[in-house]
């Protein structure tokens, strides 16, 4: 275990998941919290979902939407560049880039959700971008997270590519 890293812009782990992009800035192996910096291209989108695990977000660059619940129910948030979003562990929870330009933002995060990511871009990797469905939904159950259907995300406003 090293007792101090430095990741020079760029250098870190790169992660494919299929059009958004996770750089990986810490080890889920090792360290007690994972810290990411993500980058969600235009006319991207990040389909519902929720897991156990809490995420805290600090934009970067860009604007994006946010879809998280809330008392009122699910509800669609713009934010921008200084802005903070933070998502409670088992909250259901979508991103998409209606922009032109591309969004990035500090991830932090469980080293749980480290590891699954790390694992969602190898099966992307092996299966290309349009990764088995069985398989990401034997990924998720085995961390015991959950993904929206297509006509759950229909309803929120993401259309799935099949």
């Amino acid at each position: 275990m090293q007792l101090a890293n430095v990741v020079n812009a760029g250098q870190g782990l790169i992660l494919d998941l299929g059009g958004p992009t996770a750089e990986s800035l810490t080890s889920p192996e090792e360290d007690a919290y994972c810290v990411m910096k993500g980058t969600l291209p235009p006319g991207i989108s990040v389909p519902l979902h929720s897991h156990g695990d809490a995420e805290s977000f600090y934009v970067l660059s860009g604007e994006t939407q946010v879809l998280a619940e809330t008392e009122g129910g699910l509800k669609w948030q713009t934010v921008r560049r200084g802005d903070f979003a933070h998502i409670a562990g088992g909250t259901k929870h979508a991103w998409r880039n209606v922009s032109t330009n591309p969004f990035e933002v500090i991830i932090i995060t469980t080293p749980k959700l480290g590891r699954f990511l790390r694992e969602m871009c190898e099966l992307v990797k092996a299966e290309g971008k349009g990764s088995s469905v069985e398989k990401l939904h034997e990924l998720e159950e085995r961390y015991g997270y959950w993904s929206g259907s297509p006509e759950e995300n229909a309803a929120v406003g993401i259309a799935l590519s099949s």
